[in-house]
């Protein structure tokens, strides 16, 4: 799987505009099928309620690759102004000012945008080991948050973002954008009408083959403890000795990040709750391993993973398994399906395909090895209990498509999330959501470390036991 910031091509572009992930998706080959019927998807909602009758303005807090991503984006939306950034490298300061203007305000300490009267939001794009922190004392200070995924790096600092948002009632958003997408929402239309009868399994992947993929991201020349404030970076984290690595390759390193889980199974989970529902699995247990980057990364670079969902109101019981390989040279791909009785639902890169494929009422017939007398009498109760009838067949195959103006997911998101700000509605991935999606890796990460089943409570959102 190619980065796409690496890569200046319409799936870069795609990337800029936030739609699905970070790569195309997997087509499965029933898609070339003579017999597939196709259709555009119609954008979710009209955006008219973002007018820019009044200003939204924005503050980003870590102005690395996904910061400055999501800023773009959000300054899309009508009605939004940059007035603000930080970050604890000099070199991001000044690129800041490149794409803001020489009159942006910058600093390293975020505690001087919160200050400000000036910020209405900021955008947390912090390394997750941050997320807490600066949301919660953001929010404290009056201004209202999105932050990136995954919320936290630990669960019960999920649960302090959940109090302090009910207790400041200032709009928080995580930025899982799977949950913003018209590819989702169409799923999950088509799940919630049967399309494809009763859930009974799901299966997400995604699989990358590239450096950047890998977390290998590029360190500036000018790294230095002079240019970047390290201790102030390392937080709660272990207090250790300047490294470039470490900070601008952070993920690649349980202090500061959380893993392929929390980095990718979030999304994935955020698009199967999205679609289902859910609340979350109650079971986890995941395997793993070190393969090929061998670069000093305290994580694994292949995880699998299988989760187990209870029956509740929502869905019947149903596994989701998962799988992130860094290593895949088959060149990578992200797919998310949904198995049902009746068919199944598989989500790419911009399009969305459902295959139905039915039981047949008449269960078929072994009869061969019994002897005439004993064939001819069970066809004659067979014909009784299933009488040949002919049926009407709709398609076999459907593929939705986004249509040529979608600005993606990512952009969508934002709408949502500043529509919620000026109209105080409700966010669609608020602290809950967020924790319900990323709590669930965490035990993920456990169960891989520890090798052990991890159960988890979705409703209480806390880990119980490793057993």
């Amino acid at each position: 799987m190619e980065n796409p910031e690496q890569v200046p091509s319409r799936r870069s572009f795609l990337k800029t505009l936030g739609l699905a992930g970070t790569a195309a998706a997997a087509v499965p080959s029933t898609l070339a099928n003579a017999g597939t019927s196709a259709t555009y998807l119609n954008l979710v909602k009209s955006h008219s309620s973002t007018a820019a009758n009044d200003k939204v303005r924005i503050a980003l807090i870590g102005t690395g690759g996904m910061g400055i991503g999501d800023t773009e984006t959000a300054l899309m939306v009508e009605g939004t102004q940059m007035v603000a950034a930080c970050d604890l490298y000099d070199g991001r300061l000044r690129r800041a000012k490149e794409l803001w203007g020489d009159g942006l305000f910058t600093t390293k300490d975020y505690r001087q945008i919160l200050e400000r009267p000036d910020v209405d939001i900021i955008i947390n794009g912090t390394t997750d080991h941050w997320h807490e922190k600066i949301s919660t004392d953001a929010m404290r200070k009056g201004k209202h948050v999105y932050c990136e995924k995954p919320m936290v790096q630990k669960v019960e600092d999920g649960h302090t973002l959940i109090k302090v948002q009910k207790e400041t009632g200032k709009v928080f958003q995580v930025g899982s954008q799977f949950a913003s997408s018209i590819i989702i929402a169409k799923a999950k239309e088509l799940l919630k009408a049967g399309d494809i009868g009763e859930l009974v399994f799901a299966e997400a992947q995604y699989d990358r083959h590239s450096a950047m993929g890998a977390w290998q991201y590029s360190i500036p020349p000018d790294a230095s403890p002079q240019t970047v404030d390290w201790d102030t970076y390392l937080g709660t984290a272990k207090k250790r000795e300047w490294d470039p690595k470490r900070f601008f390759r952070w993920r690649n390193y349980q202090d500061y990040g959380t893993g392929v889980a929390g980095d990718l199974y979030v999304h994935l989970l955020t698009t199967l709750h999205t679609i289902t529902g859910s609340k979350g699995p109650n079971r986890v247990y995941a395997s793993g391993g070190l393969r090929f980057w061998k670069d000093g990364r305290d994580v694994p670079d292949i995880h699998l993973a299988i989760f187990d969902y209870p029956a509740t109101p929502e869905h019947p019981e149903f596994n989701l398994t998962t799988r992130s390989n860094f290593v895949d040279g088959g060149g990578g791909g992200y797919l998310v399906r949904l198995v049902g009785t009746e068919g199944d639902l598989s989500i790419g890169w911009d399009s969305l395909t459902v295959r139905h494929h039915k039981l047949p009422k008449a269960p078929g017939l072994s009869i061969s090895n019994f002897p005439k007398d004993q064939q001819e009498a069970y066809l004659k109760e067979y014909k009784k209990m299933y009488p040949e009838r002919p049926e009407m067949e709709g398609p076999r195959e459907m593929v939705y498509k986004t249509p040529k103006d979608y600005k993606g997911d990512r952009y969508e998101h934002f709408v949502n999330f500043f529509d919620s700000v000026r109209n105080q509605k409700p966010v669609v991935e608020d602290a809950t959501f967020g924790l319900r999606a990323c709590g669930p890796t965490q035990c993920g990460n456990m169960s891989l470390f520890k090798k052990q089943i991890v159960n988890w409570d979705p409703n209480a959102m806390k880990i119980l036991n490793a057993v």
